[in-house]
């Protein structure tokens, strides 16, 4: 898995979602992708039914720098499993689950508002 270092704060926002990717500053990414306050990872998820806890190990690994993970579903919305919500609310992270459009836009005024944000976004 390769993770992409944030060097500045216009990095960390996602600039544009869509066409099965995003734009993080002025790179563009295919496929899905995990956003933490230091930088992104690839995410092997296409659908709701493949997130799983081993899948979101790199937010835990960083979770002195979190309070929030919002979770993008792809188009539409899904429950996540009481397994990742419990290994989360161990860690003091809240979670916010939506179709990815919002989580982006979410994360992004978050981030605004200097909050300890990270996402997990299936691409659309």
């Amino acid at each position: 898995m390769e993770f992409t270092e944030i060097k500045s704060s216009s990095e960390a926002f996602i600039a544009g979602y869509g066409d099965g990717g995003f734009r993080m500053g002025d790179s563009r990414f295919t496929g899905s992708m995990l956003i933490t306050p230091g930088g992104f990872y690839p995410w092997n998820v296409t659908k709701h039914s493949d997130i799983t806890l081993e899948g979101l190990k790199p937010l835990l690994e960083n979770s002195d720098n979190i309070e929030l993970l919002v979770i993008g579903m792809g188009g539409g919305m899904a429950f996540i499993s009481k397994e990742i919500r419990k290994a989360f609310a161990d860690n003091d992270i809240a979670i916010e689950v939506m179709d990815t459009g919002a989580a982006a836009r979410t994360y992004n005024v978050l981030l605004q508002e200097g909050r300890m944000v990270t996402a997990a976004l299936i691409a659309i």
